[in-house]
């Protein structure tokens, strides 16, 4: 059946789009142009869409238009209200009693094909193999039935609490190489580098030789690496014979595991092992077993024995100094996502003023001991990533967390209550109560486990408390006490703690809402037992880039005006007990970046550029000209004589730094830092982050986008960061007066003129025809001399006048010409991009992206989503840096493809006459149009990685004409989620992406079942026909 919570979401998406209401005429076809599918009210069981839409009164209100037609509009939750009364209440002294509309209803961020700072993962858990002993049918046990343990994966692959019942010892350095891994019953075949995953864990357990435990593993794996640890890491210990056995088997590589007597996880220790130098009798002489990847290359593995084999001419790690290796130490902990060996060498000589040993790119083993090295590009072992290793002295690490929980005694108002855990969301939703300053806000997570859980509370508390047998007052409250209050605008109940005692009256602190209130002491109560569940809702955050300016009047007044008392997303940038974090406001067409709007709060207003109509400026230096005609310029002005003074300041400071502090470690959108243009240091504003080493940024003072490394930014020095930031962009937006502005109206030749023109000229001038003052637009005309008294001199004119500003006729390219052989001269090699045929039968983690239904879905290898995320990294480097130089576009050609401010792999698919090209997006299965100038030859550096995207049918079901119906159904089980798939057959092709799999799909995400995919859809078919 449909999810009819995903329609309900849909159906108020569509209606909160629209202020005065949808007409029920027109519902349907704005639902399909969101969602590209029509309500399925039918299937959830209403025979009339009117019917289905009476039946949701929290998420649609049914009106009579004033033509008499039903109209339909989005009406504000139970939840909803129930903020805003609450929200209203905390100020009522501030907004004398007026309520402040809030947002109750974020849209939500898209998720970008970029997996913002990938990392490696463990395996999917692996399902059992009953549904291959039905697939003749295709149902099995039926799909929602528990599974026999017996003989089940699951036996050999423990759940969670199995994998805590481990004792972990460090094995000996000696056994790393020469050992046999036993071969494990299936393949691992996760996003992920195990290395990586497995040193760190060696790493933490070498610095707690009196033992650890088990529970603290993850909260010391993310303290030392920025990084949860993966779950499925803890699970699959027993399960690496390459890094850990059980007690009475030999140790190997890293761990050894201990079976303890407890079954408590909560009670287990880890310990490092003692030096000893056992090893199997057969070992050294059985070669180790590299990893099969099903669809993929194999990563190149960097042995300790063949580098001690090597010629004595090398460098030995006793060759590099140690002052340069605590100097790479230094630079590495700086970029906790890793950082490209390629950028070590500038990287190095701009932060310490002198050159790095040639040799060290060429011997990366020289640093394996203040580093861990992965190769995400197979074939390219130069393209390798340094993640450091993070040393802590384990004295301090220990009296750290004496420290730590000495503090956590202090704060502990009961022994009953919990602490509050962040959401895992990537942009959970809050409610922003208030901020005295930007490093302490207060707010309260919304959504499932959050705001519905304490609407659920305080249900409970208002039903308990009604009866009188259970109104315990608090006759002598303490300053620190819990409470229950009753409010004193209306009949609710909250949790509450006595900050402060008075004559009659107390103030108290609502712990959940995040306010203070002084209320009489009668409405006190005692807080019953059963109300200590749920952990106070009401927490902090610190807000990134407004550190040092935290408790400035013009933040807080402009934070109060854009956020308070309303709902935001956050997107979560370190999970502390303070996380840091970056709000926006997505209730607009555009995305607000609440952190970005604070800081401009304190920009000097008059040291704006001018923008005053029949104004005229000589002296004007034209810095960038777009390809929609739109210019960006300096004027002459105070506020850019000041830039000036500032930053040839930050030029000399940045030359006489020889230290790593400046550079920029934690990148976010809205961040203001610094970069090179033309050789020297000059502001930049992040726009957009492509992983976690590439990302977007303008340059504000001329106006330029670019992309750029990580490494290539650095923070403002903090002497001059007041002075930097209180300075408005230089760079004043124009566009020539009596020219249209659009990407379709100005021709290629004539932008390249216009650029040709004016960029390389010193003696510019402009005459401002009107202003557009929403959108700080100047509407100009240009000269090339101080002659701007007329106008028929301008620019603007001799553009109008030339052949340059007609259209050009669309040339017609057909879309129905013969194939072109990718190997063909000047198109690249293909890398194999589907399974083999002998994988028949295994199992493969994937990642589902694109879903049309059960006979046609593509999907990614989920184990290399990580190096495909470095890939794209590099590819937007490499395009937006390239000249643009026009491509002859055929039918079946490879090339790159720039779509949403990213670089993709696609296949053109055909030409269309109006200059619109349709590709397929050859790593994620997407069609898209794109215009032919935005189309790139594809370099042969870009196809090592195979192409990510397969095209696959289910497996198990008979070939059908499937309804709209099914569709949905299985698209809202499979889409944009991890599954395991077991490869059925393999449907070969001249081309890798003409290869079709047959595969059957497991979601083994739940911990007691598997479900399986062709189970589902049998059943869901023979339904409707039943219901036929």
């Amino acid at each position: 059946m449909a999810d009819e919570e995903l329609v309900k979401k849909m159906v108020r998406a569509v209606l909160q789009s629209s202020k005065s209401g949808v007409s029920l005429s027109n519902l349907q076809v704005e639902y399909k142009d969101l969602t590209g599918e029509l309500i399925p009210y039918k299937q959830l069981g209403y025979a009339t869409l009117d019917a289905l839409l009476h039946s949701m009164p929290s998420v649609v209100k049914l009106d009579k238009g004033q033509s008499g037609e039903v109209v339909c509009h989005a009406t504000t939750g139970n939840e909803m209200t129930h903020i805003t009364k609450l929200a209203a209440r905390q100020h009522t002294a501030k907004r004398t009693g007026r309520h402040q509309v809030v947002n109750c209803q974020m849209r939500v961020k898209p998720a970008a094909p970029l997996v913002l700072n990938a990392r490696p993962r463990t395996s999917l858990r692996q399902p059992d193999h009953r549904g291959r002993l039905g697939r003749g049918g295709g149902r099995g046990e039926g799909h929602g039935d528990p599974v026999s343990r017996t003989g089940s994966m699951r036996d050999s692959q423990p759940d969670g609490k199995g994998a805590f019942m481990l004792l972990i010892f460090l094995a000996p350095s000696n056994l790393n190489e020469n050992t046999t891994p036993a071969k494990p019953k299936l393949p691992h075949s996760a996003p992920y580098s195990p290395k990586l995953v497995q040193s760190r864990l060696k790493e933490v357990l070498n610095k707690h030789s009196n033992g650890l435990w088990v529970s603290k593993l993850p909260q010391l794996y993310r303290e030392h690496y920025k990084q949860d640890l993966p779950n499925e890491a803890l699970k699959d210990l027993e399960h690496w014979p390459h890094i850990c056995t059980n007690k009475n088997a030999v140790l190997l590589l890293g761990l050894q595991v201990e079976k303890p007597c407890s079954s408590k996880p909560q009670e287990m220790l880890l310990y490092p092992a003692k030096e000893t130098s056992q090893i199997t009798p057969h070992s050294a002489a059985t070669p180790p077993t590299h990893d099969k990847s099903p669809f993929h290359h194999k990563k190149p593995q960097t042995q300790r024995s063949s580098a001690t084999s090597k010629s004595s001419t090398l460098a030995s790690p006793r060759d590099l100094p140690p002052d340069v290796k605590q100097k790479l130490g230094e630079l590495l902990l700086k970029y906790s996502s890793g950082l490209w060996a390629h950028a070590l060498p500038k990287l190095y000589q701009d932060t310490y003023k002198c050159k790095l040993p040639e040799f060290v790119l060429d011997h990366l083993t020289l640093l394996s001991d203040i580093c861990t090295i992965d190769y995400p590009m197979p074939d390219n072992p130069k393209r390798a990533i340094l993640y450091a290793k993070v040393v802590e002295d384990e004295n301090r690490n220990q009296s750290g967390l004496a420290g730590s929980e000495t503090k956590e005694t202090e704060r502990h108002l009961s022994s009953q209550t919990v602490p509050l855990v962040i959401p895992r969301e990537e942009y959970p939703s809050v409610l922003v109560v208030e901020a005295s300053d930007t490093n302490s806000v207060i707010l309260r997570y919304i959504g499932e486990g959050y705001s519905k859980a304490q609407e659920k509370l305080e249900d409970e508390m208002r039903e308990f408390y009604g009866q009188d047998i259970n109104k315990v007052a608090l006759t002598s409250p303490l300053p620190g006490q819990l409470t229950a209050v009753r409010a004193e605008e209306e009949e609710e109940i909250l949790r509450a703690q006595v900050y402060e005692v008075m004559a009659d009256k107390v103030k108290v602190y609502y712990v959940d809402h995040g306010f203070s209130e002084v209320i009489s002491k009668s409405k006190l109560f005692e807080l019953h037992e059963k109300f200590y569940r749920l952990p106070f809702q009401a927490t902090k955050c610190k807000l990134a880039g407004l550190e040092s300016f935290s408790q400035e009047q013009a933040v807080l007044k402009r934070f109060e005006s854009m956020a308070t008392g309303k709902i935001l997303l956050a997107e979560i940038l370190e999970r502390k007990e303070v996380p840091l974090m970056v709000l926006y406001d997505t209730s607009q067409d555009d995305d607000i970046n609440i952190n970005a709007a604070c800081m401009k709060a304190l920009q000097d207003k008059s040291l704006e550029s001018p923008l005053k109509e029949d104004s005229a400026y000589m002296n004007v230096n034209v810095t960038s000209v777009c390809s929609d005609g739109t210019i960006y310029c300096q004027v002459p002005s105070r506020g850019l004589t000041k830039l000036n003074g500032i930053l040839e300041k930050t030029e000399n400071y940045l030359h006489s730094q020889v230290t790593s502090e400046l550079l920029v470690s934690r990148p976010f959108c809205g961040k203001n830092c610094l970069a090179r243009y033309k050789g020297k240091w000059s502001r930049v504003e992040i726009t957009n982050l492509h992983g976690s080493r590439v990302l977007d940024i303008l340059f504000v003072d001329v106006g330029v986008q670019a992309s750029v490394e990580v490494t290539e930014l650095r923070e403002i020095p903090p002497p001059l960061l007041c002075d930097l930031i209180s300075t408005p962009a230089q760079a004043l937006k124009c566009c020539l007066a009596d020219l249209p502005v659009s990407v379709g109206s100005w021709t290629p030749d004539a932008v390249q003129w216009l650029r040709d023109t004016v960029l390389h000229c010193s003696d510019c001038s402009l005459k401002i025809a009107k202003v557009d003052e929403p959108k700080r637009l100047a509407h100009v005309y240009l000269f090339t001399s101080k002659n701007f008294h007329d106008t028929s001199c301008s620019l603007n004119q001799q553009l109008a006048d030339s052949n340059m500003w007609n259209q050009q006729k669309d040339v017609f390219l057909s879309s129905r010409g013969p194939s072109k052989s990718l190997n063909a001269p000047g198109n690249p090699s293909a890398p194999p991009g589907s399974p083999p045929e002998q994988l028949i039968g295994q199992n493969m983690d994937v990642f589902v992206t694109v879903v049309c239904h059960p006979g046609h879905f593509v999907l990614q290898p989920w184990q290399d989503m990580y190096k495909l995320v470095d890939l794209m990294g590099e590819i937007i480097l490499h395009y937006n840096k390239m000249e643009e130089k026009p491509l002859k576009v055929e039918k079946n050609q490879v090339c790159a493809a720039k779509l949403e401010n990213n670089w993709y792999r696609v296949l053109v698919k055909g030409v269309l006459t109006n200059g619109l090209v349709s590709v397929f997006q050859l790593d994620y299965g997407k069609h898209e149009l794109v215009s032919c100038t935005q189309l790139r030859p594809l370099t042969q550096e870009f196809c090592q990685l195979p192409f990510q995207a397969i095209t696959a049918q289910l497996a198990g079901l008979k070939p059908r004409q499937w309804s709209e119906e099914a569709s949905i159904v299985f698209r809202n089980h499979v889409e944009k989620k991890p599954l395991v798939a077991q490869l059925e057959s393999v449907q070969e092709a001249s081309q890798p992406w003409d290869r079709k799999v047959v595969i059957y799909l497991v979601d083994t995400s739940q911990k007691e079942r598997d479900i399986w995919l062709h189970d589902i859809m049998a059943e869901f078919t023979d339904e409707m026909s039943n219901a036929a």
